[in-house]
């Protein structure tokens, strides 16, 4: 995802707060915007668990098993052995991310 909007906000709030020498704050800004559209800082890396494997946060865990068992078997990498390796290749990704979100709810629910 190409992001633009930090590294313009950064520009602008960098030549505008640094009084002193505007054109050496906008530049910290835009790099500060970079790192904040590249993810530098990992604020993007977990999204929402549930949200993930389509259920409510309230759901019970019945529901997310059920869940998490109909998106594994749907996303599972031997489901598409014989494809193309980039379809391979997403597979596996959605089924670490959907691995993952799984895992996440269990240890948050304390299971």
């Amino acid at each position: 995802m190409n992001r633009w909007y930090g590294k313009l906000l950064g520009l602008i709030a960098g030549a505008l707060l640094f009084r002193p020498n505007p054109l050496f704050g906008a530049v910290v800004g835009l790099l500060v915007g970079h790192a904040f559209d590249s993810d530098w800082f990992g604020l993007r890396r977990h999204g929402d668990p549930w949200a993930e494997l389509g259920v409510d946060a309230d759901a019970s865990d019945e529901e997310i098993e059920q869940a998490y068992r109909r998106l594994i078997s749907q996303y599972h990498p031997d489901k598409v052995a014989g494809a193309a390796p980039e379809l391979r290749a997403q597979a596996e990704q959605r089924s670490r991310a959907i691995n993952a979100a799984y895992g996440r709810i269990r240890r948050l629910r304390g299971r």
